[in-house]
């Protein structure tokens, strides 16, 4: 059964499972920690405090500051993210580190090929004590899921993850199961590998808010890996908890998105489809499927969710160019030119966020109070 209490996380395989799970960060735990801590009221206060909650997961991942970064954008965003790296890269331990530092109940479920639906997300179980059938929930019925080597798991496991993580519900038996609140879905997957995988498909791709590549360390940043080999390793301490996760998650949703950037937003998008009417008329054989609607509402949620992190309660086009890739690139699918020319989503994404033009007026405090006047009226927030 599921451990409870303040009790060390137990890493264990349930027969009724036959899933590895690793269970930690119990609600109780962060809901003192929430006692002891104000929400914040300003965006310089939120900005502080994400900082804070960033430079604690720092303390135990050298370098790799992008993915970590990313991390709290989609936590702020309410999306998921998916971490592709070869093995060895800290993805596992990022995440991890970010789940102690933020709070919650975290959950780590290592995909493998003989999982079946049942095995994550649960089934309906005999009582012979009661003589009925009972629901047995599964194991990603937590605040944070680290679905380890996603791409592991058969077609048909994939399938079952993806009510969860677009609805964030299951329906078993005839009832529906609301996820915790709040709820995300961090995967990881090897790029290299070839036997014994399962690409994911794209509808299950497009449900990921962010597609982060995680890179090998510098030279600096591996020699400091080594230096902390010969030491305790320091700790990452909780900063954040569910309710201060959801007061944050609700001022980003507040951060303002000015008329000319929704614009912008949307011509990147479109570019991707018609790149011709962008000038981009070579990508025309190159890009087979352009983004979906799905990314144009990714770009504004992670660009305020980043405009949050920065300080400010306004986006900039820069805010968009940073996220860009992140959101847009694992969206498209490239034909077989792209193939023949050595040419992959990134290169393609950079080339249109490149070719678009931003909106160039002056971005300060001062465009801010002036397009609040008409905030009412702008479709560009929502």
């Amino acid at each position: 059964m599921r451990p409870r209490g303040g009790g060390p996380e137990v890493l264990h395989s349930e027969r009724r499972y036959r899933v590895h799970v690793t269970y930690g960060n119990e609600n109780k735990e962060a809901e003192q920690i929430g006692a002891q801590q104000q929400l914040p009221q300003t965006v310089a206060e939120a900005s502080q405090l994400l900082g804070r909650a960033i430079s604690q997961v720092q303390r135990v991942i050298v370098g790799q500051e992008h993915m970590v970064q990313q991390l709290m954008v989609s936590l702020l965003a309410k999306g998921h993210c998916l971490l592709e790296g070869v093995p060895g890269v800290a993805k596992t331990l990022a995440v991890r580190s970010f789940s102690d530092v933020v709070g919650g109940e975290f959950a780590r479920v290592q995909f493998t090929p003989d999982l079946v639906p049942s095995d994550i997300v649960g089934t309906r179980i005999y009582s012979a004590k009661s003589e009925t059938f009972e629901v047995e929930l599964g194991p990603v019925f937590v605040n944070f899921v680290l679905a380890d080597e996603i791409n592991r798991a058969p077609a048909k496991v994939q399938s079952a993850m993806l009510e969860l993580m677009a609805e964030k519900q299951v329906s078993l038996a005839g009832r529906t199961y609301p996820a915790p609140n709040p709820f995300i879905v961090i995967a990881t997957q090897n790029p290299v590998e070839s036997e014994g995988v399962y690409p994911l498909p794209e509808a299950q791709r497009d449900r990921f808010l962010l597609k982060v590549d995680v890179p090998y360390p510098r030279g600096n940043e591996e020699l400091e890996i080594l230096r902390r080999m010969s030491v305790t390793p320091p700790k990452a301490h909780r900063v954040l908890n569910p309710e201060l996760i959801r007061h944050l998650q609700q001022m980003a949703g507040n951060v303002y998105v000015h008329n000319l950037v929704a614009e912008y937003i949307v011509r990147l998008v479109l570019a991707t489809r018609e790149p011709a009417d962008f000038g981009m008329a070579d990508l025309g054989d190159v890009i087979q499927i352009g983004c979906s609607p799905r990314a144009t509402l990714g770009l504004v949620a992670a660009s305020r969710a980043l405009a949050l992190i920065n300080g400010r309660d306004y986006v900039l086009p820069t805010d968009v160019q940073a996220v860009a890739r992140d959101v847009m690139a694992h969206r498209l699918v490239l034909g077989f030119d792209a193939l023949a020319d050595n040419i992959n989503p990134v290169d393609v994404i950079e080339r249109v966020v490149a070719m678009v033009p931003a909106p160039t007026p002056v971005w300060n405090q001062n465009t801010r109070a002036e397009a609040l006047k008409q905030h009412a009226h702008e479709p560009g927030r929502g």
